[in-house]
C-alpha cells in the first residue's frame, strides 16, 4: 500500500492568538444545511473523495461501524437513515481516516521539544502514525523499532517492577469491548487494579450517584422513552456540538407532544432552534423549537435548584393530597422518603436559593407546573452537572425528584446520563475500572484460573498524584490523549515525565506524545473505519452506546499504514511477552479470532450471554436493565430517597466562576478549527465569555487583553495567558473558556466529593489585564513557528 506524504494544511505550528479572534452574533439555531457543508467540506481536505463517500455510508450503520464521536444510541436498524450521522462525527471519522502519514522521516526533522512547542491541532493535523517508535533515554527524537522490540521494551519494565502496582494502564471510550477486555484481563494478571479511563474525568459522579440511589450505575432509558416523554429535562448538556444526533430525538419528543426544559449556564443554538437536514422543515423551513423554557442557572446551582423544585413538588401533595407523590410506587419500591422530606422543609431557604441559582421563584415555580402537568419524565445530563464540587449530591437530589413521582423504571421515564465517548460505558461493563465489584473478579477467577488482586487500584486523579510522587514507573495508555484530558496540566506533564517509560497506542499524534517518560513508545494502531485482518480472518469488535445497546463494528477502508496493528494484537503480544506462561490465557487464539474473547465475556460479564450470537443480529442486543424490571440492586433492594447538603459556590470580590467547555468545532482535546460558529467566535479559541455587568465592574471592556488566574487554597498560581474578553449572555458572576487551554487552572486536588471528577465546572478565577509588551502567551510561544517546508505538502488522494 503506497502511504501519503506527511502534510499540514497550515504552515504555523502554533494557532492564531487572542488578537485574531473576531466576534459575531451567537446563532439562535443549529444543523441545517450548513453543518452539511461544513462535514463535507472538512472531510474532502482529510481524504479523499471515494473515502468519504464509503465512510459516511458505512457510520453507524448496521453492516458499518460505530462512529467515535459520541455514545448517542442509533435507531432501530429499520428506521435508520442513509445519513446516520452528525456533523462533527463526519469530521470525526474522515478526520481519523486522513490521508497525511507520520513516517519516521518527519519524527527525524522534529525533536520532541519542537513538537511540545506545537499546536494540539497542528499536531493532529500532521496525519496518521504509521511506524512503532521509541524515544530512548537521553534522546530528543523518536525512532523506529520494529514491533517485537517495542513490546519488548515494554514487556521487560513491567516485569523489572518491584510491585505490579507501579503500572497504570488508563483507556479511553475509542476502544471496543474486546481490546478493552483483553487490557484488563492482563493487568489484574499482572497483578494491578489501576485501571483508570475516561470516565473518572466525565461521568463518574453519575455513576456514583445512581449506584447509590438505584443500585446501578448508569441511565436506565432508550429513544422510546425520550420519544415518549412528556417533559424531557436536559441539564449542563450542549446537545448541537457534543452529541448533535440528540437533537433528532428531542424533535421526535415535540413532535409527539412533549415539553422540554434545558437547564444551563449558556444558551444553546441546539436547545433553541434545530434544523434538521434530512427533513424539509430542516432544509427550507424554520425547523422546530426545542426547549419550551430556558433556565440560566449559575454554576453550581443545580442542587438548590431540585432541592427548591422538590420542595415545590412536596407543598402541592398537601395541598392536594394522592395528585402529586406517587404513593404507591414510593411505599414498594423506595425507602428515606420521610426522612428526606422532613431535611427538605427544615433547610431549604428561598433566599439562598434565588442566590445560588440565579433564577426567579416565578420560574422555578413554572417548572413546578410543568412537571405536575407530566406523567412521564425523563431528566438527562452531561458534564455540566459531573464536574461539579457537588455533582454526586446532586444527581442524588435529581433521583430523588424522579423518585417522588414514580418516573423511574415506567416506559418514557428515567435516568439519562448523556456518555461523550462511543464505548466509555461498555469499557466500564468490560472491566475497566479500578473498584470493579468482588463478583467480577470471582468470575475471571473461576474461568481463567488466577486470582486477580482484590484491592483497589488509582483512578485517573489518583494515578496522577501517585506519578507525581514517583510511585508510578510505568504509563501505559489505551487511545486517548492522557496528558490534555486532565486538570492542573503543567502538574501532570511534570507527573508523567517522571515516569521510567509511557506508551501510547494511538492512530494520531497528540500532545501526550510529547511529554515523555524516560523512555517513550508510540504504538500505531487501525481506525475505526479501517479492516482488520488476522489469522482467523476479517474481524469486527463491539461497543456499548449510553442506552446499553450492543452491536458490531465493522471497518471496511485499507489500513493507514502495513505497520499497523490491532490493539486486540497489540495487547495480547504484550501480554505474551510480559507473563509467558504464568496464567492459563490464550492470548494467541484471541488475536487470531475476536470471537474467542467474546465467548469469555459471555460466561463472565452478565448480560452477554451467546454474545457472538445475538450480536451478529442487525442492531445487536440490549443489555438488561433491573431498574426497568422494578428491581434495584442496593443493600435494601429499594431506591434510595437522599437527604443532600447544600453549599452554594461562591467567589470573593473581583473574581468569577469558570467553566471550562468545548467549542463547537472540536472533538474532545482536539480542536479542528479555531472557530466556535454557534457562539459566534472565529479565529482564535483563546477567548473568555464574560458577563457584561461583570466587565463594568472589573473595568474591562470588549477585545480587552487578560491572563487568567485560579485561586486555590494550596497556594499554588496556576495561569492561562492571553486570552480576549467577550461580552456574552453568562449569569452574573460566571465566565467560560474553552478546554483544553484552560484545564492548567484546574487544581488536581480540587475535584468532586466522593467522585474525585475534577471540578471543571466552578473554577474561582481572577482576570488580570495583559500588558501590551507582554508577548505571546506561553502556550503560543515557539522558536521555529512555521513548519519545515517539507511538511507543507498537499496529501494525496485529494
Amino acid at each position: 500500500m503506497s502511504e501519503a506524504p506527511t502534510g499540514s494544511r497550515e504552515s504555523s505550528t502554533t494557532d492564531p492568538g487572542p488578537e485574531h479572534a473576531r466576534i459575531t452574533p451567537p446563532k439562535t439555531w443549529a444543523a441545517g444545511v450548513p453543518a452539511v457543508a461544513q462535514a463535507i467540506g472538512y472531510s474532502l481536505a482529510e481524504t479523499s473523495p471515494r473515502n468519504t463517500a464509503r465512510n459516511l455510508l458505512d457510520l453507524n450503520q448496521t453492516k458499518g461501524f460505530d462512529c467515535p464521536g459520541c455514545a448517542w444510541p442509533d435507531p432501530e436498524p429499520g428506521e435508520r437513515a442513509v445519513n446516520e450521522y452528525c456533523e462533527n462525527g463526519a469530521k470525526h471519522t474522515n478526520d481519523d481516516a486522513t490521508t497525511r502519514r507520520i513516517t519516521p522521516e518527519f519524527f527525524a526533522r522534529h525533536p520532541v521539544s519542537e513538537l511540545a512547542r506545537a499546536s494540539d491541532r497542528w499536531l493532529n493535523q500532521q496525519g496518521r502514525l504509521t511506524h512503532p517508535m521509541v524515544k530512548r533515554p537521553g534522546s530528543d527524537h523518536y525512532e523506529p523499532v520494529d514491533w517485537h522490540e517495542a513490546l519488548g521494551i515494554l514487556a521487560r519494565e513491567l516485569r523489572s517492577l518491584d510491585s505490579p502496582d507501579e503500572a497504570v494502564f488508563y483507556t479511553s471510550g475509542r476502544a471496543g469491548n474486546e481490546p478493552a477486555f483483553v487490557l484488563q484481563l492482563f493487568a489484574r494478571a499482572l497483578g494491578t487494579n489501576n485501571l483508570p479511563d475516561c470516565s473518572n474525568l466525565c461521568h463518574e459522579s453519575s455513576g456514583t450517584a445512581l449506584h447509590e440511589t438505584l443500585g446501578i450505575g448508569k441511565g436506565d432509558v432508550s429513544l422510546a422513552d425520550l420519544h415518549h416523554a412528556d417533559l424531557v429535562l436536559t441539564l449542563g448538556q450542549n446537545p448541537g456540538s457534543n452529541h448533535p444526533r440528540m437533537l433528532s430525538a428531542l424533535e421526535e419528543t415535540k413532535r409527539r407532544g412533549g415539553t422540554i426544559v434545558a437547564v444551563n449556564p449558556l444558551p444553546e443554538a441546539g436547545l433553541m432552534r434545530f434544523k434538521n437536514p434530512q427533513k424539509p422543515r430542516g432544509v427550507v423551513g424554520r425547523g422546530t423549537n426545542i426547549a419550551d423554557q430556558f433556565l440560566q442557572i449559575r454554576l453550581g446551582g443545580d442542587l438548590a435548584l431540585f432541592q427548591a423544585l422538590n420542595l415545590l413538588l412536596l407543598e402541592a401533595e398537601e395541598a392536594a393530597p394522592g395528585t402529586v407523590v406517587d404513593r404507591a410506587f414510593v411505599e414498594a419500591r423506595t425507602e428515606g422518603f420521610e426522612k428526606f422530606a422532613d431535611h427538605l422543609r427544615r433547610t431549604v431557604s428561598w433566599p439562598e436559593v434565588l442566590a445560588a441559582t440565579g433564577l426567579t421563584r416565578a420560574q422555578i415555580e413554572e417548572l413546578r407546573d410543568r412537571v405536575l402537568a407530566s406523567e412521564r419524565t425523563v431528566v438527562c445530563w452531561a458534564m455540566g452537572l459531573t464536574q461539579q464540587k457537588h455533582a454526586v449530591p446532586t444527581i442524588r437530589e435529581v433521583v430523588n425528584f424522579l423518585l417522588l413521582r414514580g418516573s423511574v423504571g415506567r416506559p418514557g421515564t428515567g435516568v439519562c446520563p448523556v456518555r461523550g465517548h462511543s464505548n466509555v460505558q461498555g469499557d466500564r461493563t468490560m472491566g475497566i475500572w479500578e473498584k470493579m465489584p468482588q463478583s467480577f473478579l470471582d468470575a475471571l477467577e473461576e474461568e481463567f484460573g488466577f486470582k486477580p488482586p482484590a484491592d483497589h487500584g488509582l483512578d485517573t486523579v489518583d494515578s496522577i498524584r501517585a506519578m507525581k510522587e514517583g510511585r508510578i514507573k510505568v504509563f501505559l495508555g489505551l487511545a486517548g490523549n492522557f496528558v490534555r484530558a486532565t486538570p492542573d496540566s503543567e502538574v501532570t506533564a511534570e507527573a508523567v515525565r517522571r515516569c521510567r517509560l509511557t506508551a501510547h497506542i494511538s492512530t494520531k499524534l497528540n500532545r501526550s506524545h510529547t511529554v515523555c517518560g524516560e523512555t517513550a513508545l508510540i504504538l500505531p494502531t487501525l481506525g475505526r473505519s479501517e479492516r482488520d485482518c488476522q489469522s482467523g480472518g476479517e474481524q469486527f469488535l463491539t461497543v456499548e452506546d449510553s442506552m446499553s445497546q450492543v452491536h458490531a463494528s465493522r471497518g471496511h477502508l485499507e489500513p493507514a499504514s502495513k505497520h499497523l496493528l490491532s490493539e486486540v494484537a497489540i495487547l495480547t503480544r504484550l501480554a505474551r511477552r510480559t507473563l509467558g506462561d504464568q496464567v492459563a490465557v490464550p492470548w494467541e487464539e484471541f488475536e487470531a479470532d475476536y470471537g474467542h474473547i467474546r465467548e469469555r465475556i459471555a460466561r463472565i460479564v452478565p448480560g452477554f450471554h451467546n454474545f457472538n450470537a445475538r450480536v451478529t443480529k442487525p442492531g445487536g442486543f440490549g443489555l438488561p436493565n433491573p431498574v426497568n424490571d422494578g428491581v434495584f440492586p442496593t443493600p435494601s433492594g429499594k431506591a434510595q430517597f437522599t437527604c443532600n447538603a447544600f453549599t452554594a459556590l461562591s467567589a470573593p470580590a473581583g473574581h468569577l466562576l469558570l467553566q471550562t467547555l468545548r467549542s463547537h468545532d472540536q472533538w474532545n482535546t482536539v480542536p479542528y478549527t479555531m472557530n466556535d460558529r454557534y457562539r459566534g467566535i472565529h479565529g482564535s479559541r483563546r477567548v473568555i465569555l464574560v458577563n457584561p455587568h461583570d466587565l463594568r465592574e472589573l473595568g474591562l471592556s470588549d477585545g480587552d487583553l487578560v491572563d487568567v488566574a485560579s485561586v486555590w487554597r494550596d497556594g499554588i498560581e496556576r495561569r492561562a495567558e492571553g486570552f480576549r474578553v467577550v461580552p456574552y449572555s453568562t449569569p452574573p458572576g460566571c465566565a467560560a473558556a474553552y478546554y483544553p487551554e484552560t484545564n492548567v487552572l484546574v487544581p488536581l486536588d480540587s475535584t468532586a466529593e466522593g467522585s474525585n471528577t475534577p471540578t471543571s465546572k466552578g473554577i474561582v478565577v481572577r482576570l488580570e489585564p495583559r500588558p501590551a509588551d507582554a508577548g505571546p502567551p506561553r502556550e503560543a510561544r515557539a522558536s521555529d513557528r512555521e513548519a519545515p517546508a517539507s511538511d507543507r505538502s498537499r496529501p494525496e488522494g485529494r
